[in-house]
């Protein structure tokens, strides 16, 4: 099991990776807490659509994450513990937002959040197994 000081993966260490999930839960919840904030735009799923991204885009960086930090364990089991972990985080997320003015909290703001992780844990786990990297 590599440690926080450990260099792999092309020589970045696996805590830098998280310090970058960390950022984008930052993020988020940063985003989340503007009053008002909509996606721009006339698409009626614009919203659904810039869920699924941003929580893809996290579930990304914790597969690249927890890939560095324990490159033996199944990638499988991985991929299924980050999208619990990034589905439970997203109702958090949804839980703050509804005490946000002008924001609301929505089942369907959740399921677009976890299709989004679940979908960048299923093209990071296929890329990872047809040897195109993390």
């Amino acid at each position: 099991m590599a440690n926080a000081s450990e260099r792999t993966d092309g020589g970045r260490p696996p805590l830098l990776r998280w310090w970058l999930v960390a950022a984008c839960v930052a993020l988020i919840f940063t985003l989340s807490s503007i009053p008002g904030l909509a996606v721009p735009g006339t698409f009626e799923y614009r919203d659904k659509i810039a869920h699924a991204l941003e929580y893809g885009g996290l579930s990304w960086l914790v597969w690249r994450a927890a890939g560095a930090s324990w490159p033996a364990a199944p990638k499988l089991a991985r991929g299924l513990l980050a999208v619990l972990a990034i589905s439970a985080l997203a109702v958090v997320d949804e839980k703050f937002q509804a005490h946000v003015p002008g924001r609301e909290s929505s089942v369907y703001d959740w399921m677009a959040d976890t299709l989004g992780a679940s979908l960048a844990q299923v093209v990071s786990l296929r890329r990872e197994k047809h040897g195109g990297g993390a």
